[in-house]
């Protein structure tokens, strides 16, 4: 027998995702002991990535190697990560809180820029430029695609109008005409759910046949071996 030090990987890979499998029948030791490895393997790669690509080269080395500006520069950082591990004991808490809020509003700010700056004025602005007929070669294709998504976006965000009025009955409704758009977007929100669960699935799927496939290799390999 010849070894090779694939056999070794596959042989982890396949013990690993039998454990993950054995999911199927309960919850089990050997399903827990999978979950535990991966969380600890992935914080550890985490963790190893921002110090060596944030921790290191923005806050040490300046703190050693720089200049007086870059100094005061990065105190500012240290001192914001002493406050934030304040956060482990309880009396001191509270002393996190304007690291946390800081974190939290960038953190909220470049989400909410890039999604507006990034998607949605893209998005408008290439749905408008549909309805421009003298620049599409064939006119007619793009503008019922265009018009299918403004009906989409219009009826989508009717639904979440939560204006309404009292009835003569006591019951709280919307007013008809919003009812109304909003009953057509519940059907493009419905659309969306299924479009979304159909590419889990098929990414689930997808996985999963790559793990039939690498058992294939495996005992391939493991066969040829002897």
């Amino acid at each position: 027998m010849v070894f090779n030090p694939d056999l070794l990987v596959g042989a982890l890979s396949f013990l690993f995702t039998l454990m993950i499998f054995s999911y199927l029948l309960g919850d089990n030791p050997l399903f827990r002991i999978a979950t535990y490895i991966f969380v600890g393997a992935t914080a550890g790669y985490v963790s190893a990535v921002a110090m060596w690509q944030v921790v290191f080269p923005r806050l040490i080395h300046p703190l050693v190697y720089g200049s007086g500006t870059e100094k005061a520069l990065a105190v500012v950082p240290l001192l914001l990560a002493g406050l934030l591990l304040m956060k482990g004991w309880p009396r001191l808490s509270h002393l996190g809180a304007p690291a946390m809020a800081y974190l939290v509003g960038v953190s909220a700010a470049v989400a909410v820029g890039g999604a507006v700056i990034g998607t949605l004025f893209p998005q408008a602005f290439a749905s408008m430029d549909a309805f421009h007929l003298e620049l599409a070669s064939i006119p007619i294709e793009p503008f019922l695609n265009a018009a299918f998504i403004l009906v989409g976006l219009v009826t989508t965000l009717a639904y979440f109008h939560f204006g309404a009025r009292v009835t003569a009955d006591g019951s709280v409704r919307r007013f008809g005409f919003i009812e109304i758009l909003a009953r057509v977007g519940r059907i493009f929100i419905a659309i969306t759910l299924g479009v979304l669960f159909a590419g889990v699935f098929s990414a689930s799927l997808t996985a999963f046949i790559e793990r039939l496939v690498s058992w294939a290799d495996f005992f391939g390999k493991l066969f040829a071996s002897f």
